[in-house]
C-alpha cells in the first residue's frame, strides 16, 4: 500500500515561490568555499525571527560571488525538484542583492538560464528588488527584467523587510512592469499586517507572497476569495522566522476554508530545512488537509502560474 508521503512525493507539483539564494544547501556553500566547515555553515541556517533570517540570507548571498556559484546552486536545486515530481518552477532571483554586491547581474542570469536549459522541466524567473533599498534601485532591477523577457523572465517583485519598504513606495515601478507585460508577485502580510497586502493589491499584484496576515482582516479575506487572488503560502518559513508563534497558530487552514486559492511553496528550502513534498505533508499531518484538498492546492500552482501554458503542458494526460 502506498504511503501518504510517497503519494505526495509523486503528486505532480509546481513551485511558485522559491528564492534561488535560499535554496543553497550547506554542502553547496562548502563546495564554493572549501575553507568553511559544514558546522560553521549550518550555524548560519538557524534563526528565530525575521530580521535574523535576513542577516543569514545576506550571509549566504555574500558567498555566491560569481555566476558559476549561482549556477551550482541552481543545478543542485533542479535535481531536488525533479526528485519530488515538480513539473514547473518559478524561481526568484534577488537581482537587487546582486547589484548591492556589485556583481554582474546579467552574467549571473546568463549562467542561470543556461543551467535551466537542462533542468528537465520548464523554469521561469522572477526578478526581485529589495524593498528597503531606494526606488531607483528597483527600477534598475526592472530594466534588467525587461531585457530578459524573451529568456524566461515572467514577473517582477519586491522582497525584504516590509516594515522598512512599504509596497506603496514602488507603485510607479509596478505600473511600468505591468505596462511592459510582466506579472507581479509582491511579498506582503508576512511580518507586518494586512495593510501591506492591501498596498500590494493597489500596486497591481497578481499574487501575494505569503499573505498570512490577511486572516486579521475579514474584508480582505472576502476580497481575495471573491477575486481569486492566490496566496503563496510557506508554512515552515513562517514558523522558523517567527511570523507565526508555532505551527498550530498558522492560518493556512482558515484561509483555504474561506475560499482563497492557496499555493504551497518552500520559500527558501535549504534555509528552512524543507522541501515541497514536506510542506504538503505538514499541511496534511498538522493542518488536517485531506489528500483531495491537497490535490486542489497542487492544481492551484499550475492554474496560477505566470506561464500557464508551459505549466499545464507538463501535466499527465488523463486517460
Amino acid at each position: 500500500m502506498q504511503s501518504t508521503e510517497d503519494f505526495l512525493a509523486k503528486l505532480p507539483k509546481a513551485e511558485l515561490h522559491l528564492h534561488l539564494e535560499g535554496a543553497a544547501e550547506p554542502r553547496v556553500i562548502q563546495r564554493i568555499q572549501p575553507a568553511l566547515g559544514l558546522d560553521e555553515i549550518r550555524g548560519h541556517y538557524r534563526y528565530t525571527n525575521f530580521p535574523a533570517f535576513l542577516q543569514s540570507f545576506k550571509w549566504v548571498a555574500r558567498h555566491l560571488a560569481r555566476p558559476e556559484h549561482y549556477a551550482l546552486v541552481a543545478e543542485d536545486l533542479f535535481a531536488t525538484l525533479r526528485a519530488q515530481n515538480v513539473r514547473y518552477a518559478e524561481i526568484m532571483l534577488s537581482v537587487g542583492v546582486l547589484f548591492w554586491k556589485g556583481q554582474d547581474a546579467a552574467a549571473t542570469f546568463e549562467a542561470l538560464a543556461e543551467a535551466a536549459r537542462h533542468a528537465g522541466f520548464p523554469v521561469r524567473w522572477i526578478f526581485d528588488a529589495i524593498r528597503q533599498f531606494p526606488v531607483e534601485d528597483a527600477r534598475r532591477v526592472l530594466e534588467l527584467a525587461l531585457r530578459y523577457q524573451d529568456r524566461g523572465v515572467v514577473a517582477f517583485g519586491i522582497g525584504g523587510n516590509e516594515e522598512l519598504g512599504p509596497a506603496r513606495n514602488f507603485h510607479a515601478v509596478f505600473a511600468e512592469a505591468r505596462e511592459a507585460g510582466l506579472r507581479l508577485t509582491i511579498h506582503g502580510g508576512e511580518s507586518t499586517g494586512p495593510e501591506s497586502i492591501w498596498e500590494a493589491l493597489e500596486g497591481g499584484a497578481d499574487r501575494i507572497g505569503h499573505g498570512i496576515r490577511a486572516v486579521d482582516d475579514p474584508l480582505l479575506v472576502r476580497h481575495l476569495a471573491e477575486q481569486q487572488i492566490p496566496l503563496e503560502i510557506s508554512i515552515s518559513s513562517n514558523v522558523l522566522t517567527g511570523s507565526v508563534p508555532g505551527i498550530a497558530a498558522h492560518p493556512v487552514r482558515r484561509l483555504f476554508e474561506a475560499g482563497i486559492p492557496i499555493v504551497l511553496n518552500t520559500d527558501d528550502p535549504a534555509m528552512f530545512h524543507t522541501s515541497l513534498t514536506r510542506e504538503f505533508l505538514v499541511a496534511h499531518e498538522e493542518m488536517g488537509f485531506s489528500l483531495a484538498e491537497l490535490g486542489t492546492v497542487a492544481a492551484n500552482a499550475f492554474r496560477f502560474a505566470f506561464d500557464a501554458t508551459a505549466a499545464t503542458n507538463t501535466l499527465p494526460v488523463a486517460k
